[in-house]
């Protein structure tokens, strides 16, 4: 897995009209992995939009891929301002000697949502979106460590540790003409591995729906 950043000037006209539909902007970036005429095959590559802008104010992009993306490609004079040399992440995070209990700071901008009726709905109460986030980690492999306080009633809240914030409604158009709209927030916290395997396997698939709109990379650092 190769993890790349790019950073996208917003002076140009083609790459504000990305930055506000996702949709469109997950098929711009397609061209890094496959010619115009050929459909991006799927689970190429996941993205997110940083929500911090890098020191010039242009966007900041992460893209995690199984091979290395041709920036050239994408053949839009001014879209890319530039892009850092491509990591080689399993390397760099030394995924096969990954054990149990070790622990990371994550990031993940998800779809916190449960599925009614045929729909996905999201979730908006703060305490369903820990709740989400605890479901995956039990299915990816990984728990989410709890933080014990008092508060000023004198009982113990057993929260997450992790920081839940910019709630956003998603909203893209297929060039059939189609709509998509997917609820989003950002969750930035430390994680504990409980199965090696399957944690690994969530840092290739991603995390949850809504991976063509810019969610499910989950990123992970050592927690030193």
């Amino acid at each position: 897995m190769y993890l790349s950043r790019i950073h996208i000037d917003p002076r140009c006209k083609d790459a504000r009209r990305d930055l506000s539909d996702p949709y469109q902007l997950h098929s711009t970036l397609c061209r890094a992995f496959s010619a115009p005429e050929i459909l991006c095959p799927a689970g190429a590559f996941l993205w997110r939009l940083e929500p911090e802008t890098d020191v010039t104010g242009w966007a900041r992009i992460l893209v995690q891929s199984k091979s290395i993306p041709d920036w050239a490609a994408i053949g839009v004079e001014g879209w890319l301002a530039h892009h850092d040399a491509p990591l080689d992440l399993a390397r760099r995070l030394n995924l096969g000697s990954v054990r149990s209990g070790d622990r990371f700071r994550f990031r993940l901008r998800g779809n916190p949502c449960v599925t009614r009726n045929g729909k996905r709905l999201g979730l908006f109460r703060v305490e369903d979106q820990e709740a989400w986030i605890a479901r995956k980690g039990g299915q990816h492999g990984f728990v989410i460590p709890r933080l014990i306080f008092s508060d000023l009633s004198g009982t113990s809240p057993n929260r997450l540790n992790v920081r839940i914030s910019q709630p956003q409604m998603l909203r893209g158009n297929r060039r059939s003409g189609g709509a998509i709209k997917v609820f989003s927030v950002l969750y930035d916290g430390v994680l504990q591995v409980a199965d090696p395997s399957k944690f690994r396997n969530a840092l290739e698939i991603g995390v949850g729906h809504g991976k063509v709109m810019g969610l499910g990379l989950l990123s992970v650092a050592p927690l030193r």
